[in-house]
């Protein structure tokens, strides 16, 4: 098998890996993504080629063993490091090999480059217009977790719902800003002081609480009262956390819920992940599978080999 070095592109970090034999052998973080690429990609080509060049030489490894640099995510937007247009959905591994943009960026490494493309749905109407970059790749790692026919959430700044049909073809999603909202809510509004995100785990009672207290009475009204939690009955901090937590997933979860398939399969950041899990096992009828960490972690480099290798084919 090859070695390949995969990007992942975010908005705000790039994560680089080093794939040998299937698995991570090294990998490494660059605090820069797609915003800080809009004056010009200068920084980041120079970031890559640093980190790159790093993990070749952390593991003895030369470019010349490299089969190719395997790329997804924001950083085939128009403010990454080369666009590739979106394909429609339906789509799924096939459209995904077939669709791929290989370019030579010898100003980083005299490695290939292959861009992996995001998808987008064909509507004309503002209900199903959605795009992805980089949740593609995620799905194709995750494939062998998820049943045929059912919904896969990848929760984050911005979660994506992904309906997969019997195939494992992306056929439609959707996306909420969750993930942004949490953050946004927490550290610019009157609940500034009044919940920390920094809290381990959840408290499952509170987070129940606050899913349902929103299903019932609406998220504005809901997230004040986490602040009357506090001040008038001195709940702590994880108690507080967890109530603005359920309130502000219930939207979320409520759509999900609703969506007519008959299991959900979840991956993403953990903090965000099993919080999904406890409330839709204990709020739901949907069957539940949530993806293990060290699963998550090796997902979008993993997806990314199996595209490029689709069909045992290369360069």
């Amino acid at each position: 098998m090859c070695n390949y070095i995969t990007i992942d592109g975010g908005t705000t970090n790039t994560r680089v890996n080093l794939m040998t034999d299937g698995a991570i052998a090294a990998a490494e973080n660059i605090r820069l993504g797609n915003k800080d690429c809009v004056e010009g990609n200068g920084a980041l080509k120079a970031a890559l080629r640093e980190k790159i060049h790093g993990l070749l030489s952390r593991c003895a490894l030369t470019e010349q063993d490299i089969c190719a640099v395997l790329a997804s995510g924001m950083i085939t937007s128009e403010y990454g490091l080369h666009q590739v247009p979106h394909i429609t959905a339906p789509a799924g591994i096939a459209e995904l090999h077939a669709a791929m943009a290989r370019v030579s960026m010898p100003e980083i490494t005299s490695v290939p480059f292959c861009f992996i493309p995001g998808i987008k749905t064909d509507a004309d109407n503002l209900e199903d217009a959605d795009i992805m970059r980089g949740e593609e790749t995620e799905i194709i790692g995750l494939l062998h977790y998820a049943p045929a026919g059912c919904v896969c959430v990848l929760p984050g700044s911005h979660s994506k719902h992904i309906f997969l049909d019997e195939t494992g073809r992306i056929t439609a999603f959707r996306t909420m800003m969750t993930g942004e909202m949490i953050s946004a809510m927490a550290f610019n509004t009157i609940l500034r002081g009044t919940v920390r995100l920094d809290m381990d785990g959840f408290d499952p009672d509170f987070l129940l609480k606050g899913y349902d207290y929103c299903v019932k009475n609406g998220i504005s009204n809901a997230l004040f009262k986490t602040r009357i939690l506090k001040n008038i009955f001195g709940k702590n901090d994880l108690e507080n956390y967890s109530f603005f937590l359920g309130a502000l997933l219930a939207p979320e979860l409520e759509a999900l819920k609703g969506c007519g398939r008959p299991g959900v399969v979840i991956g993403g950041r953990s903090q965000l992940k099993n919080a999904m899990e406890h409330i839709l096992k204990m709020r739901g009828d949907m069957d539940v599978v949530c993806v293990p960490d060290d699963a998550v972690e090796r997902c979008v480099p993993e997806g990314a080999v199996k595209i490029f290798e689709y069909g045992k084919t290369g360069y």
